[in-house]
This record gives structure tokens, sequence and C-alpha cells, in this order.
């Protein structure tokens, strides 16, 4: 077996939590759309539990993540596949403080990458210095795209400090 192919710990841990997940389960019945009507984009972070969050249960939001919470073609694919396909009414995009993309800029982190892996990096980092004006940016893309609907699309800043979001326009 290669290092790649290797049972990680958390794999197995992953595993048996399943095992005990499966063994309670009783959500079968849900139905396909999102209870609320509900898309939300947001940052990866660890350090945010978007159900948490906005008071979301299982069922309710298609929910969409990605490094910073960016508007990327393929976020706004899930997006357009969540309305025009499964009937959402309206988006949400979350950032937060203190993200890791505030801290680093594409270009040293392409030549690290590089660097480190024999191999040139053509990847779009995206990295942004000032987080409310990136979430606003973020939502004049969804907002311009024409196979978005035209929809409540609506931003918050969440603050890993307090739990708050804050509204921003």
């Amino acid at each position: 077996m290669t290092l790649t192919q290797r049972r990680a710990p958390e794999f197995e841990r992953a595993i048996e939590e399943n095992n005990r997940y499966a063994g309670q389960f009783d959500r079968s019945g849900l139905p396909l759309p999102p209870g609320r009507r509900l898309a939300v984009l947001a940052c990866m972070d660890a350090r945010l539990t978007v159900e948490d969050v906005l008071g979301l249960r299982t069922g309710d939001a298609h929910i969409i993540r990605n490094a910073g919470g960016l508007a990327t073609d393929d976020a706004i694919r899930s997006l357009v596949i969540s309305q025009h396909l499964l009937g959402t009414e309206e988006i949400i995009v979350i950032e937060h403080t203190g993200c890791g993309m505030l801290t680093f800029e594409d270009e040293p982190v392409r030549r690290t990458i590089a660097k480190e892996t024999g191999t040139a990096v053509d990847l779009p980092l995206l990295a942004f210095p000032d987080l409310e004006a990136n979430l606003r940016a973020q939502l004049e893309r969804i907002r311009a795209h024409p196979w978005v609907k035209d929809v409540p699309i609506n931003g918050v800043i969440y603050e890993v400090e307090t739990g708050r979001i804050r509204p921003i326009d």
C-alpha cells in the first residue's frame, strides 16, 4: 500500500463514528429540496459551523464551502443547480474574521509550492487583503451572473471571536 492508500487514524475514526451515526440514523425521509429554500456559500474554516451559526438543521439548506467563501465558477454552478433544480429562493454568503485568505498573496505561495513539488502551479488561490470589500465583490459576482435568479442575496461576516454575524450591505 502506498502512503496515499494507507488508512490514516482520522479516516479510521471517521469510519467508527459513521457506524455509530448509522446505528441511530433517522433522516431517510428528508426531501431532496432544502426545507428553508436557502443556499449558503461559506468559508471552509473549521471554526465556522454554518448550521449552528444560522440555526439550521439537516435538510434546511444547501451549504457550499470553499477557501474564503468565494463565488468561484464552481460555487456559482452549485448555486445555479440549487436554484433551478431544487428550488432555493435565497442565498447567504458567509465570510469571517481571522480568515486565512487574508494572510498571504498568491504568487509567493505558488512559488513555494512549485519549489516543494517541482511543478509549476497554475492555480488561482484568490487571496484577498480586505474582508468586507471581498464579501461585497462576491455578492456582486453572484448577483451579476446571468443564470442566478433574482432572489435575496445577502452577506454576513462571522466574528470568530464572538460567534456573532454582522450583515454587510
